[in-house]
């Protein structure tokens, strides 16, 4: 086995996907174009090991659409190992770029993990084989032996061909110790935090940032996928995001952060710990972050509150009691009703998240969840398009429970690509989808809470009027079609 420790040149790439409606320019790099967390904690970790490490963002400030130029500006850092981080609908680009890679620079070694190799591992590396490496689970050690140029049947979660024999090796223990992973590369990504922009009217200040400070999930619904960091839940320490935070603000000037974890609040006293030290410290930031139904005393949400907490996000899914109980277990309507109600109490904003079109979805299930919104009084919403993966618990049945078109590139949460068997067509789902979105938004009490706030939405209103043409486009793909 070789020891040495040998510096590498290494370029880590954000693929960019298919991330909008077919025929129509894709626009969410201008909406919302987030930090890709994941990668930049890998490069973190590989300069921590001495490597000369680049990040290349596909949906970046100014990245070219063409292949050919992103070809072109990741060979241009002369990489000798180049890796992408895919989901499910970028894989397929982290597979183009990869090949068109390795036609003009053989030599490099090619490796891509994420979650949708996570979930599928061998099977696919024998139909890419432009990869040389996949990478099963979390990403930081296993990439940084492979650039320490460890013989690869020694690297746990690597799946390799070894002489045409595709293996996969024993997987990799997940790291325990979370404060142990240094902060994210945030400094190796062009135009950060300047040109990566929260969700509309999230925010008060500007510039943004986004957080992740815990892994893996206690829970498991029947539509995610829970591959690469399994059940179980770690998290950083109160101590550890206390210092991430500040160091978000001293060195990038970032005055809001996003918290993308899905079980923010579940250990609660190092949300307790977190608040008291804000409070004793402040650090003049707001933050959002995401609570699930059972972890939101009154106590806690007033501490989010002080602490320069804005906005909640609340998991709902579906306001079908049948729909729940078989999708997302341990939720009632009257938990969520109740939490949505203490959490305005207690002066913080309220986001519900639904999907539609899962297994069992009906046209009535559709109207009841669109009636629950209305009556919730929500500060905002986000209704995902149910998008089958290949790690979730629902993929080994879902071609049972509807039509299903296993299109990769458009399995991105914004198009329908499955139809359950209780709606007539996808036509239908599109239409009720477009529907029931604009009831949001035209509601009267909704409309009323937001010219409310138009003071302290005055930097997303400047933006929105900057990039108007785009959103113009946007909105009119959520106008109900004429039959």
């Amino acid at each position: 086995m070789a020891t040495s420790r040998q510096q590498k040149r290494v370029v880590l790439v954000h693929p960019r996907g298919f991330n909008w409606f077919p025929g129509k320019r894709d626009i969410t790099d201008i909406a919302n174009r987030m930090v890709p967390q994941g990668l930049l904690s890998i490069a973190a970790y590989l300069i921590k090991q001495g490597h000369d490490v680049f990040v290349y963002d596909c949906l970046g400030p100014d990245a070219p659409l063409d292949l050919q130029k992103q070809t072109g500006a990741i060979l241009a850092h002369q990489p000798q190992m180049v890796g992408f981080s895919a989901t499910t609908s970028s894989f397929p680009d982290a597979a183009d770029l990869a090949q068109s890679i390795k036609k003009q620079s053989p030599d490099v070694i090619t490796v891509c993990g994420g979650v949708h190799v996570s979930a599928l591992e061998d099977k696919l590396l024998k139909d890419y084989p432009a990869f040389d490496f996949l990478v099963a689970g979390e990403g930081e050690e296993t990439i940084a032996e492979l650039a320490a140029c460890l013989e690869p049947a020694a690297i746990k979660g690597l799946i390799w061909d070894n002489k045409g024999e595709i293996i996969a090796n024993e997987p990799r223990p997940k790291i325990a110790d979370l404060d142990s992973l240094p902060f994210p590369a945030y400094e190796k990504l062009k135009g950060f935090p300047r040109d990566y922009h929260l969700p509309l009217f999230s925010y008060i200040n500007t510039p943004g940032a986004t957080m992740i400070t815990s892994r893996g999930c206690m829970y498991q619904c029947s539509y995610c996928d829970r591959s690469v960091f399994k059940k179980g839940f770690r998290y950083n320490s109160a101590a550890y995001i206390y210092e991430h935070m500040k160091y978000l603000r001293e060195k990038f000037g970032v005055r809001h952060i996003n918290i993308y974890d899905d079980l923010f609040t579940a250990n609660r006293q190092r949300i307790v710990d977190l608040c008291e030290k804000l409070n004793r410290h402040p650090l003049g930031i707001h933050f959002n972050c995401a609570v699930r139904v059972g972890y939101t005393d009154d106590d806690l949400l007033k501490l989010l509150k002080d602490a320069g907490c804005l906005m909640v996000s609340l998991g709902i899914e579906s306001a079908d009691p049948d729909m729940l109980a078989r999708h997302k277990s341990g939720v009632s309507l009257d938990e969520v009703r109740d939490t949505v109600q203490r959490i305005q109490k207690s002066g913080l904003r309220v986001k519900g998240l639904f999907m539609m079109g899962l297994p069992g979805e009906t046209e009535a299930s559709i109207r009841r969840t669109s009636d629950f919104i209305i009556s919730l009084g929500l500060d905002d919403m986000n209704m995902a398009k149910f998008t089958p993966f290949p790690g979730a618990p629902l993929w080994a049945t879902i071609k049972h429970e509807g039509t299903f078109h296993e299109d990769w590139r458009l399995m991105n949460c914004l198009n329908f690509v499955f139809v359950p068997k209780g709606i007539a067509s996808k036509e239908k789902l599109d239409q009720l989808y477009n529907e029931h979105v604009k009831r949001f938004y035209s509601d009267k009490a909704w409309r009323g809470r937001f010219r409310g706030r138009i003071w302290e939405h005055r930097k997303s209103l400047m933006y929105l009027l900057r990039h108007l043409p785009s959103f113009w486009s946007a909105k009119n793909q959520f106008e109900p079609k004429q039959n």
